[in-house]
């Protein structure tokens, strides 16, 4: 091949090409991502309605917020979740430039080493060999020459090798770096979008609370509602907690499944080994089975809870190094609270002449952040009949922290979360007259007080 071939090979290797904007690797992650929550989603809005089918109290005033604080609520979440995208993004973008950076200067290097040699190799002429053959020298000093020039051979096609990989390198960095461009305009495009409609679902929201303040401030107040809030959350967390036993009788069923199966075949295959070895050695038997014993699963329970001694201020929330790996049940003493703020309501404590309250409603400015308190699964993340936008943690072992009044929930049902991670903004939605967050911890449905569980020191 003569240099000015592979100096154009070269060339066109290295040419970016021009193509259409493709669909971002981001876009179909997304897509997928939202095709796996879909039975999730399907199955809670079942749950949803079933609960809605059973109330009997019509016309509660915090029922016309409900749309614009579920939808401040996801422009919200939306927000933080693009805000985290851009920059991870960003981040990659950066890397990707990098890179870019490099591979050059080591094409450029290789391309310059390479064309030295085939100068030299045009200079020198290509008879080179033949000369070297015909020449009448010692056979041994040709012989020599000859392995030589075969490793110089050898060199200048390795060199071309690394170079059309080095090429092929910068080509897939650019479609990368060009990709990951498409994504941050994406991502940018959808925060504006998000912007908008969080600005018009606030300013929804401020009408429709001067227009209902009378009538919210009434129906806060009536025992009846009250009653039924408490009876509404009651009933959704005892059929969560019975879609998650369903959920984990079929994974054991499916366990059990192939463990049978399992067992099935390897009792075959010790069947199959002992009649070779009947018929090789009469007399022989096969050797007995094991046996496995399956290991109960514990089970937890709730001492009586000791009341708390102070009220006050809690400025200690979860931090991600805390409790890792522990299961919920040996926690007592060391949670702590998920926000920080005022404790201005307690567990057990009476609710005016209505029901006694079931959690605490800690004080705190709309959009402080709230935490998880310990590991676990969201279960729950809707509006919900008084409690505004609420957010429900399965711990395992039937162990629930429930979320409530907040302005936004961040995760969403089907989430890991870990201790410490940001889930929620707190705010008064669900026509709570004060920001804050109200938090319940339960066990096999039963509420108990969190205070016997936490530190706010």
């Amino acid at each position: 091949m003569s240099l000015g071939a592979v100096l154009l090979l070269a060339a066109a290797l290295a040419a970016p090409s021009v193509s259409a904007q493709p669909v971002t690797e981001r876009s179909r992650q997304k897509q997928a991502a939202e095709k796996e929550r879909a039975d999730l989603q399907q199955r809670l809005a079942v749950l949803k309605r079933d609960i809605n089918q059973t109330e009997t109290a019509k016309g509660n005033a915090a029922d016309s917020l409900a749309e614009s604080e579920l939808a401040i609520s996801r422009a919200n979440r939306s927000l933080r979740e693009l805000a985290q995208e851009q920059a991870s993004t960003e981040a990659r973008l950066s890397q990707l430039v990098k890179q870019q950076t490099e591979l050059a200067a080591v094409v450029n290097a290789q391309q310059a080493q390479l064309s030295k040699l085939l100068r030299d190799q045009y200079v020198a002429g290509n008879e080179d060999r033949i000369k070297l053959l015909l020449s009448g020298d010692n056979p041994n000093r040709i012989n020599r020459e000859l392995q030589y020039m075969g490793y110089i051979s050898q060199a200048q096609a390795r060199l071309i090798e690394t170079l059309r990989v080095n090429l092929q390198a910068v080509k897939s960095n650019k479609a990368e770096t060009q990709n990951a461009k498409f994504e941050l305009e994406e991502i940018a495009q959808e925060e504006n979008e998000q912007k908008r409609v969080l600005e018009k679902e606030k300013s929804k929201r401020t009408v429709l609370l001067a227009q209902l303040s009378t009538k919210l401030n009434s129906q806060r107040k009536e025992v009846g509602n009250l009653q039924r809030d408490e009876q509404r959350l009651s009933g959704l967390v005892d059929k969560l907690a019975q879609i998650i036993e369903e959920q984990k009788k079929a994974e054991a069923a499916a366990r059990e499944k192939r463990h049978q199966e399992q067992l099935a075949k390897a009792k075959a295959e010790r069947e199959r080994r002992a009649a070779q070895q009947a018929k090789a050695a009469p007399g022989n038997k096969a050797a007995p089975g094991t046996k496995t014993t399956p290991k109960p699963s514990p089970a937890d329970a709730i001492d009586d809870d000791e009341p708390p001694q102070t009220l006050g201020r809690n400025d200690a929330t979860p931090s991600a190094e805390e409790n890792y790996g522990k299961p919920f049940a040996s926690l007592r003493g060391q949670l702590r609270l998920p926000i920080r703020g005022d404790l201005i309501a307690k567990f057990g404590g009476k609710r005016g002449d209505g029901p006694s309250w079931k959690g605490l409603f800690i004080r705190a400015p709309e959009g402080a952040e709230v935490k998880a308190v310990a590991a676990g699964r969201v279960v729950y993340a809707d509006w919900l009949r008084g409690f505004g936008n609420l957010l429900i943690v399965d711990h395992g072992n039937q162990y629930m922290t429930i979320y409530g009044n907040n302005q936004s929930v961040l995760k969403r049902a089907g989430d890991l979360v870990k201790t410490g991670d940001v889930i929620a903004s707190a705010g008064n939605s669900g026509g709570n007259e004060q920001s804050g967050l109200y938090f319940e911890i339960r066990h096999q449905g039963r509420a108990f007080d969190p205070l016997g569980w936490v530190t706010t020191r």
